[in-house]
């Protein structure tokens, strides 16, 4: 089993009491204060929340949110019953974004703005460790977005299934690989879960991508890790 090197261990139980004093907004004051787990809890212990954003784009500063999928799990089980998903009405919607995650100017017409399910989606993540695939997507958009409508950014704890698939990856690239240089292997959602024999499932719908993110670190944690490996070990 391996055990991930760092250099320190983020200590998000005490910086989240620290933020509970400093957050002005209510929203966001009783986020922190729900607290989370120690660094040292056992991954299996920890109640852990898969969270994907659809975006119009790539920068948080310029694009928005589209759509949210959240899924309450943990290493035994998925709770797919309490799952969340919302369509999200942006400032704008491009032709190039349509084609990328399929939601239409139809789909958004009677859809909420973000400010409308924000106190939702802080609910469900009060007291959980994200989840994600790639996390400056889900940590930057949430971020600007509170920055936008709270005058407050949001910080959480994230576990990114694709900074571990780059551990094995180039853990496992071999010296002929580098010598010849050859490009390595994609570390993309999809071509991650292949590795471990998961189902293709269709791509870039935010609910979906959650349920691929949770499956993802479960075979992860089943192949490289062990069950009881600290939470601080792997969160970011």
């Amino acid at each position: 089993m391996n055990t991930p090197k760092r250099q320190e261990t983020l200590d998000w139980a005490a910086r989240f009491k620290r933020l509970a004093k400093q957050a002005r907004h209510p929203l966001l004051q009783r986020f922190y204060q729900h607290g989370v787990v120690d660094a040292t809890t056992a991954l299996e212990q920890v109640e852990l929340l898969a969270m994907d954003l659809e975006t119009t784009g790539l920068n948080a500063h310029t694009d928005s949110i589209v759509s949210i999928g959240l899924l309450p799990f943990t290493l035994k089980r998925i709770r797919c019953g309490e799952a969340l998903y919302w369509v999200i009405k942006p400032s704008q919607l491009s032709h190039e974004s349509v084609t990328f995650h399929h939601i239409t100017h139809s789909d958004i017409r009677h859809a909420p703005r973000l400010p409308d399910v924000m106190e939702k989606v802080l609910e469900a993540m009060e007291g959980k460790v994200m989840v994600v695939h790639y996390r400056a997507i889900e940590r930057n958009f949430l971020d600007q977005a509170l920055r936008n409508h709270l005058g407050e950014g949001l910080h959480f704890p994230v576990i990114d299934t694709m900074q571990l698939e780059a551990r094995q990856v180039r853990g496992q690239r071999r010296w002929l690989d580098r010598l010849l240089r050859r490009p390595p292997e994609s570390i993309r959602l999809a071509d991650s879960r292949l590795r471990y024999n998961l189902p293709p499932y269709h791509a870039h719908h935010a609910l979906t991508d959650a349920l691929a993110t949770a499956e993802l670190l479960q075979a992860q944690i089943a192949t490289h890790y062990s069950p009881s490996i600290p939470i601080g070990q792997l969160w970011d």
